[in-house]
């Protein structure tokens, strides 16, 4: 499948977010070894986990993919995507 660098940013956005979520959740939740989670908190954060998982998978499968296609170092892509994400707002035009 083809990718735009736009797309690939959009990917890792979400990525991300879902990451911050699962971080979010365990400083609300507490250390799961110090504090006793409900069934809920462990389904809710177990959910989010998987989200973030599939979410960070699919960002780096769509890099390497870009990578092939604009014969291009996959680490020169990741590390554009990621100062893409950390810099620019959206709307950005592609480099």
């Amino acid at each position: 499948m083809a990718h735009t660098f736009d797309e690939l940013v959009a990917k890792q956005r979400a990525a991300d977010e879902a990451h911050a979520r699962v971080r979010q959740l365990q400083e609300t939740y507490g250390p799961p070894t110090q504090t006793k989670w409900s069934e809920h908190q462990t389904a809710t954060w177990e959910t989010a986990w998987r989200a973030w998982r599939d979410l960070a998978r699919d960002a780096q499968v769509a890099v390497s993919e870009y990578a092939r296609q604009e014969n291009t170092p996959r680490h020169e892509i990741e590390t554009r995507v990621k100062q893409a994400v950390r810099h620019e707002g959206p709307g950005t035009p592609e480099p």
